[in-house]
């Protein structure tokens, strides 16, 4: 085992990142496992937040950051609640640790990639930002704009963590769109559709029965049925506009990876339709609304990938090459 010097140590303390990349290159299925493993976390935050609404845990730890006011972590009085929010509260150092993985991945990658370190790094922002916001959630009794603006965050963090998974499979040329200008326009409107398909579902949730908590909690002062019957018009607007895009990628015989990922958010979009349509005439069963929010968070990484396969990034012409032996290669062209 090499001897660990002072000076290190030192290196070590100052920028941690920089020692590790300077001993480590990960091959690129590394960074790609890496990134892959923010992305599902951050999908498993949101199947695991929505746990703790429908089964009334909202404040299972009535306050924050402690989980109670006397200590940090839940204690047996609480009961299942208080284990059930602290619980997804530890799973957001679990989250951490995947983007922190992925940071450092892709930081060590060779030749350095700054625009993948940089998305890691925004994941790790914007998990910090939503951790304080739940803590807002939590000391606000669950006021329903802040649990709102709390999924609307957590759906930003997996659209960064799509992107980079995404960016870690392919290089740093300039992109090269593989449709018409006509064909990026329609799937546009189609992730619109998709982001005001997301808000207006969060409408629906703080306007719907599941509170979050066994105690009187407010809830926004619209009619559910309304708003429900707006979030499935959406629904289907989505639904119209991806079968529209496929037979238009079919008529101008597009490229198999805009076809393909097309085809995977059709078959989504339909489950998520039958799930939506069996909660809504089933009084909203708890399993059901906890499959639907899987599946929106599912739906919202399929769109992306629809966009993201609009183009193709090759390798850049000096690909492969370690990040000094680049500059002296540009050097020696200059």
């Amino acid at each position: 085992m090499p001897k660990v010097t002072r000076a290190d140590a030192m290196a070590a303390a100052r920028n941690p990142l920089a020692f590790i990349a300077a001993r480590w290159t990960p091959d690129p299925r590394t960074v790609q496992r890496a990134a892959l493993a923010a992305l599902v976390m951050s999908v498993v935050i949101v199947v695991t937040g929505g746990a703790v609404r429908l089964t009334g845990s909202g404040l299972g730890c009535p306050t924050w950051p402690k989980c109670t006011a006397d200590s940090l972590t839940a204690t047996s009085e609480m009961g299942l609640h208080g284990a059930i929010e602290f619980g997804n509260r530890m799973l957001t150092y679990v989250l951490c640790a995947a983007v922190g993985w992925a940071i450092i991945a892709a930081r060590s990658e060779k030749p350095y990639r700054r625009g993948l370190t940089k998305l890691g790094w925004a994941q790790f922002w914007v998990v910090m930002s939503n951790a304080v916001l739940g803590g807002i959630v939590v000391l606000v009794g669950l006021n329903p704009y802040t649990v709102a603006a709390h999924f609307v965050a957590t759906s930003a963090l997996i659209a960064v963590a799509t992107v980079m998974w995404q960016r870690t499979r392919e290089g740093d040329g300039a992109p090269r769109p593989l449709v018409g200008k006509s064909v990026q326009q329609l799937v546009w409107f189609l992730v619109a559709a998709s982001v005001l398909l997301i808000l207006v579902g969060t409408v629906v949730t703080g306007a719907g029965p599941h509170a979050g908590d066994s105690s009187e909690v407010e809830r926004m002062p619209l009619d559910w049925e309304t708003v429900s019957k707006v979030h499935a018009v959406l629904a289907w607007v989505v639904v119209t506009l991806t079968f529209a895009l496929w037979f238009v990628l079919k008529a101008v015989d597009a490229p198999k990876g805009p076809l393909s990922r097309t085809g995977e958010l059709f078959v989504i979009l339909l489950a998520q339709g039958v799930i939506g349509y069996v909660q809504y005439f089933t009084d909203l069963p708890e399993i059901l609304v906890g499959l639907h929010m899987l599946g929106s968070a599912l739906t919202w990484i399929a769109v992306l990938r629809v966009l993201l396969a609009l183009r193709e990034r090759p390798e850049t012409e000096l690909a492969g090459i370690p990040g000094p032996a680049a500059e002296a290669t540009v050097g020696s062209r200059a």
